[in-house]
């Protein structure tokens, strides 16, 4: 595994740990996840469950594929939240996004 990867997988985790206040070993679990979601979008359609922010589950199927969101890609200037992790959804045909220390679980 290339070292950034690694790099990019503990920044997150401490980044949750600091902002959730859970114990580290779930921060870096639920890192791992968000990395292996990204992962997996990139190639195919995910479905995968994450909790709203206003308490609510969704359930969720999307995609990062460049064959997919080619043509949708426009910058807005402003800076990434790295909190956020954002995704195409293909049932709603647009792009979404949620907290990344709310995903729950990748079917």
């Amino acid at each position: 595994m290339k070292r950034n990867v690694l790099h990019e997988i503990m920044t997150s985790a401490w980044r949750m740990f600091r902002v959730t206040g859970e114990s580290f070993s779930e921060c870096l679990k639920r890192a791992w996840q968000v990395y292996k979601l990204a992962k997996a979008m990139k190639s195919q359609v995910v479905q995968f469950f994450y909790q709203k922010t206003n308490g609510e589950i969704r359930q969720a199927f999307g995609t990062m594929k460049d064959e997919v969101i080619h043509d949708k890609v426009k910058g807005t200037g402003r800076r990434k939240n790295e909190d956020l992790f954002t995704y195409w959804d293909t049932e709603k045909e647009s792009f979404r996004s949620f907290k990344k220390f709310n995903l729950i679980k990748i079917a």
